[in-house]
């Protein structure tokens, strides 16, 4: 592996004095079995992540040409005609070799350019972990269907195994980016660690700013920047809204379209139940939550609801076919409701049980736990 670095940090050496041409032309060959005048397609991802044809060629045994011009490095992507596979390959202006075989595209060789040298070397460690990771699983798999005495710990021995090669190939993505601030691939890299939340947002920021301004210029860089300041957002909220955290206040519209505020219809316990006609799970508990209204409300427990319906019909008539009768508020925003946002709720059925000075002291209680900790809180 420290080869590897060795090897690609050259690379970027070398980079400053690579000089840039007017367009880019990709010299791709196919081996295997490849009929001529076979379709290649060179797509991309449009803003709304759908793909988009860029340009085709056409083979002659095996071999094919594409050219244009790239205002700046960016991910595109060869599928050819028949084929159920792809090879991803960084567009950017000067002479790109594609070699592989049709049966394998994802394993294609591609070098010639700055950023295709760099991302390929990604690949190739990358794939080296990913190898490891298959053998291992096969192990599992075998020591499963096996006979041998004590293969509990067998298993349990891979699976620590793999947790380890887990953190190793975190800890090679987030080296990779350290090393090539001036790589696709590190931008890219950034905005998976958002997606899967495998760093916290302030390391990701640091990550972000060692980044060159050409990669922050690019799409993938713009893109960091934007789920960056979400993340920061969603973990704000999370802040906010943990157990022991004071309630963040709000208010909306209820079916009246009076605007009522958290503040204002607080008990000794108050549910805020985040809910929607249209959500099954949530129909289902409402039951529960008359229930223990019911039994609760004249001893201080009061119930907040907040609808992500889409419509203000679907909403009211769920409201009346449920027996809901204490207050509701709804901006009838889907999971836009800056509601939602403010408690990081991106999903539902979900409710935060409050204390008589607003402190959230539970999250996400159903059936019997809720009149439990109800109870703890009147009784």
């Amino acid at each position: 592996m420290k080869k590897l670095f060795l090897a690609i940090g050259v690379v970027t050496l070398l980079w400053s004095c690579t000089t840039t041409t007017d367009g880019y032309t990709i010299s791709g060959n196919l081996r295997g079995e490849v009929e001529d005048s076979t379709k290649v397609f060179l797509r991309k991802l449009d803003d709304a992540n759908q793909p988009i044809e860029v340009d085709t060629a056409y083979t002659s045994n095996g071999v094919f040409e594409l050219t244009g011009t790239a205002t700046g490095p960016e991910l595109h992507y060869l599928f050819v005609d028949k084929n159920r596979g792809y090879t991803a390959i960084i567009i950017e202006n000067g002479d790109i070799n594609f070699n592989a075989h049709i049966d394998s595209l994802g394993l294609a060789t591609i070098k010639g350019t700055p950023q295709n040298d760099i991302f390929g070397d990604y690949l190739e460690a990358s794939r080296e972990l990913s190898q490891q990771a298959r053998n291992i699983q096969e192990d599992i798999k075998a020591v499963q269907t096996s006979t041998e005495v004590g293969k509990e710990a067998r298993i349990m021995a891979l699976r620590d195994e793999m947790g380890e090669l887990e953190e190793e190939y975190k800890t090679f993505e987030i080296d990779y980016v350290k090393s090539h601030p001036n790589g696709l691939i590190s931008a890219l890299l950034l905005d998976k660690a958002i997606a899967t939340k495998a760093l916290p947002s302030d390391e990701i920021e640091t990550l972000y700013n060692a980044l060159s301004e050409e990669i922050k210029g690019t799409r993938p860089g713009k893109r960091v920047m934007e789920n960056l300041d979400k993340m920061r957002t969603m973990e704000d909220a999370e802040k906010n809204t943990a157990v022991g955290s004071k309630a963040p206040d709000f208010s909306g519209p209820n079916p009246e379209g009076e605007v009522i505020a958290l503040n204002d219809v607080m008990g000794k316990a108050t549910l805020i139940d985040f809910w929607a006609a249209w959500c099954r799970p949530c129909r289902a508990e409402n039951p529960n939550i008359v229930a223990v209204y019911n039994k609760y409300h004249d001893k201080g427990f009061n119930v907040l609801g907040v609808s992500l319906d889409r419509t203000a019909d679907a909403w009211k008539k769920a409201i009346s076919d449920d027996g809901l009768a204490w207050n509701h508020i709804s901006n009838v925003a889907y999971f836009d409701d800056e509601i939602a946002r403010l408690y990081n709720v991106n999903a539902i059925p979900a409710a935060f049980l409050l204390d008589e000075n607003g402190v959230i002291v539970a999250k996400n209680l159903r059936g019997p736990e809720l009149e439990r900790e109800v109870a703890k809180l009147l009784d």
